[in-house]
């Protein structure tokens, strides 16, 4: 298993983070490395996206955890588990703010020969965290 990791903790409360987290037309319209998403974030939704990090591909995923102002859960990848990412969101309260972490898990047979020629998705990860906060605090 190979993973990437951004964490930040926002000051708002869960259900203000989900919204923006869930909000399909939102999502392109702060700084979040998405550049278009379509379909529905809702439980077993399928979401067609969109990124700065490969700009020439359209990622298909499905939604397939959905615990509102707690936790989602995205997956993509080839047939048969051949290669799978899923991407966690996780929102843990802390008070009047909240702790906001997203993880993405890249698991499957043909890891090691695609591991290496995947983008760092370290700065798209950041750019995702800090733009959240942004987007939440200043709104």
């Amino acid at each position: 298993m190979k993973y990437f990791e951004a964490e930040i903790t926002i000051n708002a409360k869960p259900e203000t983070i989900w919204r923006e987290i869930t909000d399909i037309d939102g999502l392109t319209q702060w700084p979040s490395g998405i550049t278009s998403l379509k379909g529905a974030i809702a439980p077993n939704g399928k979401i067609q996206l969109q990124a700065e990090a490969a700009p020439d591909r359209t990622f298909k995923i499905k939604v397939i955890e959905f615990a509102p102002k707690k936790r989602m859960r995205w997956s993509s990848g080839m047939p048969f588990g051949l290669f799978k990412g899923v991407r966690t969101f996780t929102l843990t309260p802390q008070g009047d703010k909240t702790h906001f972490k997203m993880r993405e898990e890249f698991t499957g047979a043909m890891l090691p020969l695609i591991w290496g020629s995947m983008p760092d998705l370290n700065p798209s990860f950041e750019k995702f965290v800090t733009g959240l906060k942004s987007r939440v605090e200043n709104a």
